[in-house]
């Protein structure tokens, strides 16, 4: 029999409703695999082994009378930048200190109605600003995967979202929250050979979720297959009255569209997204990519997108502004870390200056700057006009097509270290998946080959806002023709 570690959500699922185990073996399976293989990854900052059989209890005994949800008895971890109730919510900060939420973020609650069972929180960025997990107070994450060049250096899971995308790569949960705001979930998918969607800007509550850019942020979940990345999105999203920029629109079946096909469908390539120096790779699946769909039935249209060019920099003028705003909030006063000072303004200026740290640092002084008089209309105000036009190629885009293919990241994953002191290489990781985000689309990595290295390599898709079927439709063709299956290698 399979390790019960290894099934994926939808097969674990049906185990459970067949009674082949118990949602409480199912638990404590997963305890034991991330107490042996956490101490080596460092996925998990805060660990809940007693939180999860009391819920997997729960479940069994809803499973015995007949009153199971859509997750009942499912094993999941959360991305620490989602608040959860009596269980520490740092956004893997040194400024939250030990911070427990008294109430529960929306898409959590959401996932514990539905009989998910919470293995512990999952490690990140530092307020979700990264590409790499290395700027977390907890550590770097490390990626389960490792190089065939014999080296064994420790490479990056991606970023912000990579404690839940090395989790999920090493079985250590059966899917995972995380958050994307400029390509959070996908490119750490994309880096550990795991499934991520972002859906569309107003899909997936934000209450209760720490904000970094309140006009970009969004949830979605990183999982094993297309299909149950479908299964836990559909429990996420909804209409949250508490939050004003939740999409009042009903969620579909999103793990029917998955098997939907793409027989008359038609798959832009966009022109600018063939950037100098991609690795020939991940040129070769982008072209694999496209035969896949062809072979399907798709027709593949060239489009262009012309304001691609100055996506990064747009995002990297919207997002850090947004961030020194939403950031101002924490000063020491009314919770989190305080270092205490002779005057209010030592109490702000000390607590600040150590709870930060330097990559949310530097992004909090872009945004001040950018948003400054005198700069906020040659800077804040440009890239905005940029974002409008960003949005408007997607809108002609989708005259000519359905949903569009391109590579999710301009490589495989990179060892730790390698990049971290040049910020505008670790920013350059985003550079296929911010538009999406600046346009408020849904977008989905799909694993569908190895590099030289043997590392994996992902596909996104990217549609029209709300048309996450497609999404699904087009990802459930890649990833059955690419026949993509392969694991890391237990090292740990």
């Amino acid at each position: 029999m399979t390790q019960l570690t290894e099934l994926t959500l939808a097969a674990a699922r049906e185990g459970l409703a067949s009674k082949a185990f118990s949602a409480v073996e199912l638990a404590t399976a997963f305890n034991a695999a991330i107490e042996a293989a956490n101490p080596h990854l460092n996925a998990y900052v805060v660990t809940t082994p007693e939180k999860a059989l009391e819920m997997a209890a729960a479940s069994d005994a809803r499973l015995k009378d007949g009153n199971a949800g859509r997750l009942e008895g499912i094993p999941l971890g959360i991305k620490d930048l989602f608040c959860t109730e009596g269980v520490r919510a740092t956004a893997c900060s040194n400024i939250l200190g030990e911070f427990k939420p008294t109430y529960e973020s929306t898409v959590t609650s959401q996932l514990w109605r539905d009989g998910a069972v919470m293995l512990g929180k999952l490690n990140m960025d530092e307020f979700a600003m990264g590409s790499s997990n290395e700027t977390s107070r907890f550590g770097p994450v490390v990626n389960p995967w490792k190089r065939q060049d014999g080296a064994n250096a420790s490479l990056t899971p991606g970023g912000s979202s990579g404690g839940s995308a090395a989790a999920v790569a090493a079985d250590l949960c059966l899917g995972a929250t995380a958050t994307d705001t400029g390509g959070s979930i996908r490119q750490p998918a994309a880096f550990t050979g795991t499934v991520g969607i972002k859906p569309t800007y107003g899909r997936a509550s934000r209450f209760g979720i720490v904000a970094f850019a309140s006009s970009l942020d969004q949830a979605g979940p990183i999982a094993k297959t297309v299909l149950d990345s479908a299964i836990l999105l559909e429990s996420m999203c909804g209409h949250d009255p508490k939050d004003s920029t939740s999409l009042q629109v009903p969620v579909p079946d999103f793990a029917a569209a998955v098997s939907r096909g793409v027989k008359g469908l038609k798959i832009g390539v966009p022109k600018e997204y063939r950037v100098d120096g991609m690795p020939e790779a991940i040129e070769k699946l982008w072209s694999d990519g496209i035969a896949w769909l062809k072979d399907a039935g798709a027709e593949i249209v060239d489009v262009s997108l012309p304001h691609t060019k100055y996506a990064l920099p747009c995002y990297y003028i919207v997002a850090p502004a947004e961030a020194s705003s939403n950031l101002a909030r924490y000063d020491g006063m009314r919770f989190g870390a305080r270092v205490e000072g002779e005057t209010l303004t030592e109490v702000y200026e000390q607590s600040r200056a150590k709870g930060f740290g330097n990559e949310v640092k530097r992004r909090i002084l872009i945004g001040t700057y950018v948003l400054s008089a005198g700069y906020y209309d040659a800077y804040y105000l440009r890239a905005q006009r940029v974002r409008t036009k960003i949005a408007e190629d997607f809108r002609l885009a989708w005259q000519k097509c359905d949903a569009l293919l391109t590579p999710t990241a301009p490589s495989a994953a990179f060892g730790l270290g390698e990049k971290s002191d040049d910020p505008i290489q670790m920013y350059l990781n985003d550079v296929f998946t911010v538009t999406a985000n600046l346009a408020g689309l849904p977008g989905i990595s799909v694993p569908a080959a190895l590099d030289s290295q043997g590392l994996p390599l992902g596909l996104q898709v990217i549609g029209r806002a709300l048309d996450e079927e497609t999404v699904f439709a087009v990802a459930g063709v890649l990833e059955a023709q690419s026949g993509f299956n392969t694991k890391a290698k237990v090292w740990w």
